[in-house]
Formats: structure tokens, sequence, C-alpha cells
């Protein structure tokens, strides 16, 4: 999959990466690759049964035992914070964070603490989750955070007067924000880490031949009738791969990419003031100091 394997494996050599959504699609692609190249990857899956299937696949299809299976439905900031636990309770270093689980949901749903279960999903875990773990990945430095976006995030605004949207609820502008606020949230997290070589990049995997769309009324007819021009899994693992692994982005933060280069998000995600009271109104939601 990668150009440049051996130099990808020195970098992960005795490193530790954390795959969150790694069950299916491009997340169990992304640990199977970070598992060829010597890592210790760690899947993260909400059920056990596909989790469990996901990693005896990993493991069989790599011949690497250094494969570990953690459980949690990150809609839930409790299990969220459990997870965090857990990882730094079984490893003692954490080198590459892939904050890659999201959904779309076509009807307007609620997460176990009562949020908009995309903005709880696709952005408040990617939240939550990183500053959980910041103190594990500056003492790894340098390390890497990857987080995936999708450039469904263009023409996209954060609604700060309606940011659950609990006014009129459209499935599309809820993912499109939760996307957006991916992108933001990196930005600022990179700014905040200025220093510490704990870096913070940002991608669009490209529009992947996934199981993630394919669910009910018109975007379902959309993907049946995109699918054939669709990428691959593998495909659209790989500038996540890249970014996890890749030695040419060692110390470049602050980045947006596609297709492993970088390039320019939407005008909103520059937005620094927005950025900064996004995290500000994350971190009080999830009740973080």
């Amino acid at each position: 999959m990668s150009q440049n394997v051996n130099e990808s494996d020195k970098f992960l050599t005795d490193k530790i990466c954390v795959v969150t959504g790694a069950n299916a699609g491009i997340g169990k692609v992304t640990a199977r690759e970070l598992a060829a190249q010597g890592a210790t990857v760690i899947m993260v899956a909400r059920s056990r049964q596909r989790g469990e299937a996901a990693l005896a696949d990993v493991k069989t299809s790599r011949g690497s035992s250094k494969v570990h299976l953690l459980l949690a439905a990150l809609s839930s900031m409790a299990e969220v914070r459990q997870l965090a636990t857990d990882i730094k309770a079984n490893f003692n270093r954490l080198d590459v964070l892939v904050n890659n689980a999201g959904a779309f949901f076509k009807n307007r749903q609620l997460s176990p603490d009562g949020f908009e279960m995309t903005f709880a999903l696709n952005h408040l875990s990617y939240f939550l989750l990183t500053n959980l773990l910041l103190d594990r990945l500056k003492a790894s430095a340098p390390s890497r955070i990857v987080n995936v976006s999708s450039g469904a995030h263009f023409g996209s605004q954060i609604k700060f007067d309606d940011l659950q949207f609990e006014q009129k609820y459209r499935g599309f502008a809820a993912y499109s924000q939760s996307k957006l606020a991916n992108i933001m949230f990196t930005y600022e997290l990179a700014r905040r880490l200025e220093g510490s070589k704990v870096t913070a990049n940002v991608l669009h995997p490209g529009t992947v031949a996934t199981q993630f769309g394919a669910g009910e009324g018109v975007m379902s007819w959309v993907y049946k009738l995109l699918r054939p021009f669709m990428l691959t899994p593998e495909q659209g693992a790989e500038t996540q791969v890249y970014l996890a692994s890749a030695p040419q982005v060692e110390g470049v933060t602050g980045q947006y990419f596609t297709k492993k280069k970088p390039v320019r998000s939407a005008a909103a995600s520059y937005d620094t003031a927005a950025a900064q009271r996004l995290w500000q109104i994350s971190a009080a939601m999830v009740g973080l100091d």
C-alpha cells in the first residue's frame, strides 16, 4: 500500500497506535496496514462480535500478534473516558492516535448524554479522547494525532445558535457541521500543541465504498448510484496511514490532507475565534476543564 514501506517500518517499530472505528472499512484497513509496518495496534470497536472478527482478520492477514481490541461506544462520553483509562492502564506509551470512528444519521437521535448523536460521535468523541490521552502522547513525543474528516465540510458553518439541530434537523447538514468541527478542532489543537513535538493533522479520505452511506432514503440511492465510482477501503485509508506512518510528515502539523497532499480546507475552518469558541463549548459539554 505504501510506497515507502521500509522507511515507514522504521518509524513504526516499537510504536503504539490507537485506531477508533477499526472493525470495518477504512478503520480496519488502517489498523491492518499499521500492524504490517511493525506497530502495536489498539483497535477500538463498539461491537464485541464485529471487533473480534476484525481483530482475528488483521492478525491473520498481517501475521502480527501485536494487535489488541478495546470496546467502546464512542457516542457515550463515559465510555470515551473509560477507553482512555484502559489505554493508559495497559500501554505505557502512545505514539499515534487515529480518530476515525464516525457515522451519518438520517434522523435526529440523542446520545446517552443527551447530545445530538452526530455531534457527539463525530466531534465530541474526538475532542474528549484526544484531550484525555494528551499527557501520554506528549510523554511519547514525537507523536501524531490523525483526525478523519470529510470533503463534506465545504459549505458548512458551525451553528452556534443551534449546535445540536434542535430547531430543524437535516442529516447531511449535521454531518457536514461535524466534519467542519473535526477540522477546526485539529487546527486549534495544533496551535495549542506548538513546541510539544505532538503533531495534529486532519484529512479527507475520499468517497469510499463502505457500508457507511448504505442506509435508507435518498442517501442510500445516491450511494448505490455512485458506488461503482467510489474508492476501495484500501484506497480510502491511504492518506490516514500515510499521516500515521510516513517519515515525510514528521513535524508537519495543523494541515488538511487529501490524496496524501496538504490542501486548503473551507474558508470557515480557518476562523480562529470560532475554533476557540467551539473548543470552549465542547469542553463544557464533556466536562473537561
